[in-house]
């Protein structure tokens, strides 16, 4: 995993009882003091952390009357919380963080991840052994068999489901799900969630004047983002062309000196009817931010997918997610190590389409397909919809749970944290800071839609700021020619994988006799749907060929 860390990479070891490694990726206090493995003076304690804890600042004042700081690194920040508060640490942190703990005097492990699951957390444990990783692939290389979870699979094609916040796409490699611990003691593991968001949700709508609901919530995004800007190497933007991404760019300017010379990133695919080029340049021309625009075409996506693939070790999104990593390539050739976006508004203001549409879709163009349950055989054909926990009283606040915990969050947070460590870059997402979450969802349903359309209270946050063609635009969803390049410049491509799933140890898997009628069938016109056949060409790139 040195794509994730290419500065420094080192070891500790307990002998006979642990051994812990890191790659680093340096972001803030530059020096060597800061590398990892992490100990206190006493040697007792030794930390493996990933990620950034924004409010490092404060708590190091906070801390500093009872532990002497060597360094000026929120890692030495995080290890002195955990040494004085204990698990009760987590609570005190304002970040994105994975993170695990050795007690080398009582020889037990204790590790965690932050609210949402921004950064990951995967683990396997058997026979007295436990390994654990920020990526999968490093898992493997522990010895641990690579088998495929094939049930989980099967859910994938049936009904487009990614697995519960605890699975993953192998057999007995686990993730340890957002806003939870892990305690591993005496070879025995106990998780216990440290945060729950529907406790911080109150029962009744927040009693507050839309006006006053404005000025908190432009309280929370200028918090949020002067924390996020928190680094020793430079930041940049990844936008889009929609209100999320003007907002983004409208409060970093309003919290950070010298803003205009901040580097913006954007993807088109030179596809008029997809491209965002238009919108990202109004955006960017009220702002006037330095923009790159990274060209993605068909033969990158053909020469980059089983690359991606690799990284991702579980399904991704297809042509976007290979998008956004050439995003991350660029700002990486551009010394740029940071990069913020806008993920996680139109969870927190209801902004899809469904939210007053009364629907339970998330994944568009699956539920209505009339081949989804044709690919495979036997298994779970029945199974076209996840059951997730409905912890409120109000259906709205149950689908925007679902999509933060459940859904589009996590999912989006694998492919993003994977496409920017794949060129040694950190994602961050201002909008899922908790507070904002927290405030976002307590809001009375009418703050979030109205006449039908979402995020009404940040539309009118932002006419004091942003181009009314940006402001009172419909929500786009990110799109890209995918479905075009799948029958054209890509049908080489595709049809290659999906012979290699036909000659390969999981045909009996499929009916392959369906995959040829439905591809038969795309390539004829009936093309609604290419997220299925990425679907065969993402499980031929990550099963069928020899490493």
């Amino acid at each position: 995993m040195d794509h994730r860390g290419p500065d420094f990479s080192h070891t500790y070891k307990d002998p006979r009882h642990a051994v812990l490694g890191h790659n680093r990726l340096a972001i803030i206090d530059l020096s060597s003091d800061a590398n990892q493995p992490f100990a206190d003076e006493s040697n007792r304690y030794h930390l493996v952390f990933n990620g950034e804890i924004y409010n490092y600042t404060e708590l190091q004042q906070e801390l500093r009357s009872l532990y002497d700081f060597k360094t000026s690194s929120d890692t030495e920040v995080l290890l002195a919380a955990y040494i004085i508060f204990g698990r009760a640490c987590l609570e005190r942190l304002e970040g994105m963080f994975s993170f695990a703990i050795w007690d080398a005097e009582k020889k037990t492990l204790f590790a965690a991840r932050d609210r949402f699951g921004v950064k990951p957390f995967y683990y396997y444990q058997r026979e007295g052994i436990f390994v654990f990783a920020s990526e999968i692939k490093a898992i493997f290389k522990a010895g641990v068999s690579k088998t495929p979870n094939k049930t989980l699979w099967e859910r994938y094609f049936a009904s487009g489901s990614y697995g519960n916040p605890d699975e993953t796409f192998w057999e007995n490699v686990q993730q340890l799900p957002g806003g939870t611990l892990l305690e591993l003691v005496n070879g025995v593991i106990e998780t216990k969630r440290w945060y729950c968001l529907e406790d911080k949700i109150p029962s009744c709508p927040l009693n507050i004047s839309f006006d006053d609901a404005q000025t908190q919530l432009s309280d929370l995004i200028k918090r949020s983002i002067a924390l996020r800007f928190r680094s020793d190497v430079p930041v940049g933007l990844n936008i889009s062309g929609g209100l999320d991404s003007a907002t983004l760019l409208s409060y970093v300017h309003q919290t950070q000196n010298s803003a205009q010379n901040i580097e913006s990133f954007s993807f088109l695919t030179n596809d008029a009817r997809y491209d965002e080029l238009p919108w990202v340049k109004t955006i960017i021309n009220h702002y006037e931010n330095p923009l790159n625009e990274v060209m993605v075409s068909p033969s990158y996506v053909i020469n980059n997918s089983a690359t991606i693939s690799k990284i991702q070790d579980e399904p991704f999104g297809g042509v976007p997610t290979i998008a956004y990593s050439k995003i991350f390539k660029s700002a990486s050739r551009k010394g740029i190590r940071v990069l913020l976006d806008g993920q996680g508004m139109d969870e927190i203001f209801c902004g899809y389409d469904y939210f007053s549409k009364h629907s339970n879709s998330t994944i568009q163009g699956t539920n209505d397909s009339p081949f989804r349950k044709k690919f495979v055989k036997g298994g779970s054909h029945h199974e076209t919809h996840m059951a997730y926990p409905r912890p409120f009283d109000d259906a709205l606040l149950n689908k925007q749970y679902r999509d933060l915990l459940y859904t589009k969050i996590p999912r989006a947070l694998r492919f993003n944290d994977r496409a920017s460590m794949a060129f040694s870059t950190e994602l961050r997402e201002p909008f899922l800071d908790h507070h904002l979450v927290e405030f976002g969802m307590s809001l009375p349903q009418d703050f979030k839609i109205k006449n039908g359309q979402g995020k009404y209270i940040l539309r009118e946050l932002m006419k004091k700021h942003s181009p009314s063609e940006i402001t009172l635009a419909p929500k786009r969803p990110l799109q890209t020619p995918q479905r075009e390049w799948i029958s054209g410049p890509l049908k080489n491509f595709v049809e290659e994988n999906l012979l290699q799933i036909e000659n390969s140890q999981f045909a009996d898997w499929f009916n392959i006799d369906e995959i040829r009628k439905e591809w038969q069938i795309y390539l004829n016109g009936n093309n609604d749907s290419s997220f299925h056949i990425w679907q065969l060409v993402n499980f031929s790139l990550l099963m069928c060929y020899e490493e």
